[in-house]
């Protein structure tokens, strides 16, 4: 499972003209699924995500968690995370997990890391078109993959 964090002022999912979702300061979290994922990716990352410090403490250092400063959290799904591009111009998502293995992982991930904040997320929807805007605070952006936790 992987994982682009970015540190937000703002974001927000539109689906088909309509506002989906919106959060203010917080992480927007983009996620790829690999059918080799399990629950035990998703129990690693969701932890790794409430507890990282990359918010400012009144030091100005980036000490603070999201679920310190009360930061909200927007989740969208993402399976162009696991491109490969080893061969020619078109990327070959192969490696990205199929809707019956992502969606149910999707889903727990959503609601561990709702139930790791003590509140819940905001969503995309999985397989859907979706327009996504953010303001990137910093910039902050942090790529973490659970095959590469060891």
């Amino acid at each position: 499972m992987r994982v682009v964090i970015q540190r937000v002022s703002q974001a927000s999912v539109t689906i088909g003209g309509q506002v989906k979702s919106a959060i203010g300061p917080g992480l927007v979290v983009l996620v790829g699924i690999e059918g080799v994922d399990t629950a035990e990716d998703v129990e690693w990352l969701c932890g790794k995500i409430a507890r990282l410090r990359i918010f400012n403490d009144d030091a100005g250092v980036m000490n603070r968690s999201v679920q310190e400063v009360g930061g909200e959290v927007l989740v969208v799904s993402q399976f162009t995370l696991h491109a490969s591009t080893k061969k020619g111009n078109r990327p070959s998502y192969s490696r990205a997990a199929r809707p019956e293995i992502a969606i149910p992982l999707y889903e727990q991930f959503v609601a561990r890391l709702g139930a790791e904040l003590g509140r819940p997320v905001a969503t995309g929807e999985f397989g859907a078109d979706m327009k996504v805007a953010l303001v990137n605070d910093g910039p902050v952006t942090i790529v973490m993959d659970s095959r590469a936790r060891e």
